[in-house]
């Protein structure tokens, strides 16, 4: 498919000589004439946190019910692993707060009369953000709705990382295939993306898909490596630590230690969680779930093997204990990424269907904390 047009691009940060992006959707209606104050979803793309940009895996369903309710819709960049961490994740995800909070109005006055259409302009409400994510950027919409200001309204996680990141699926090395019957890789073809070598990676926030043709020996396999390092650390046992940046010595086999000491408790998730160095807890979503995280959605497949279920059932309980509103919506059967598959919009986009409830579920909540309904056009 073809990206949405009439997206404003932004620099919301530099690293170095590198600018990282995002892109503003404006709302699909605006009045004839006279500027219009809307809220804003912001969309953090999947990749394990190790590949895509602002355009990879774009969500069309929701950007699409989002403008139409007009309501803007951001997408944007950040640093992926490796060489960066989580922590430089979480200084990215601060920084486009700042960023909104700051510029984005600015920035929108400047450049809309430029490129779109002069007399048609908005500006974005702060006070009025919601964030949602795919997969590795359920993650971000987390670590956002626990560390960002100005603090997001809601939460939408579609099968996001990050509701409990110390189970066997994060620690254990596997031999077998684990991710839809794909094959097991073998390390030795991604030396440069393992540490050490990987610190000496050049910096990225932009990793875009490509795949081999259909003359490859394995037609439209991945053509860029990035696209398996989520797949590779989850094998070797080790995301956690590309994740934190913790490899010497690794966070990871240290609490694999404590997870096979512990295989006899019922639950020993909780040894392993205060096992994490306090330099790491902020990047652990399960350790920072308060009564101040915003409304949240969970959706997530039954059969996800990249994402397993039950993280967001963990994260779900968590909010519930914490008095959060939330909600998991389990669908039955599906894998990951299942919005994605060509007859998704079938399935669930019909009226009052998934797609539309995870969209009202955004708007509806954002016209609760500010009401914008008489600047709806």
């Amino acid at each position: 498919m073809a990206t949405p047009v009439d997206a404003l691009t932004f620099v919301y940060k530099t690293v170095g000589d590198i600018g990282i992006h995002l892109d503003l959707y404006p709302p699909a209606q605006l009045a004839a004439t006279g500027s219009r104050e809307v809220s804003a979803v912001i969309y953090f793309h999947g990749g394990a946190l190790t590949v895509g940009n602002k355009r990879s895996w774009f969500p069309f369903w929701l950007h699409r019910r989002i403008t139409d309710a007009n309501v803007a819709f951001i997408s944007v960049d950040y640093r992926l692993i490796p060489p960066s961490t989580g922590h430089e994740i979480l200084d990215d995800i601060q920084d486009l707060f700042r960023f909104l909070g700051n510029d984005i109005n600015r920035g929108i006055q400047e450049e809309w009369a430029v490129k779109l259409r002069p007399g048609h302009s908005f500006t974005i409400n702060t006070r009025a953000l919601a964030v949602s994510g795919s997969s590795a950027g359920g993650l971000c919409a987390y670590l956002a709705a626990i560390h960002a200001s100005p603090r997001p309204k809601a939460v939408l996680s579609l099968y996001g990382m990050g509701g409990d990141m110390v189970t066997p699926h994060y620690l254990t090395p596997k031999n077998v295939p684990f991710f839809r019957g794909r094959e097991i890789l073998d390390p030795k073809d991604f030396a440069e993306y393992l540490y050490p070598a990987s610190s000496l990676l050049p910096v990225t926030s932009d990793s875009p898909l490509a795949y081999h043709s259909l003359t490859y020996h394995t037609p439209g396999y991945p053509a860029n490596p990035r696209m398996l390092l989520g797949r590779l650390y989850l094998q070797l046992g080790a995301f956690l630590d590309y994740y934190t940046g913790c490899h010497d010595p690794s966070l990871s086999i240290s609490l694999r230690k404590l997870l096979d000491a512990n295989k006899l408790n019922v639950d020993p998730r909780s040894n392993l969680l205060e096992n994490i160095p306090e330099a790491h807890r902020h990047m652990f979503p399960q350790l920072c779930v308060g009564a101040d995280f915003p409304p949240t959605l969970l959706i997530h497949g039954s059969a996800d093997t990249a994402v397993l279920v039950g993280e967001s059932q963990n994260l779900h309980i968590l909010l519930l204990n914490a008095g959060v509103g939330s909600e998991l919506q389990i669908v039955e059967g599906k894998e990951h990424s299942f919005d994605y598959e060509p007859a998704a919009e079938e399935e669930f986009g019909q009226p009052e269907g998934l797609f539309d409830r995870a969209a009202k579920f955004l708007v509806q909540t954002l016209d609760s904390v500010y009401e914008i309904g008489n600047n709806r056009v």
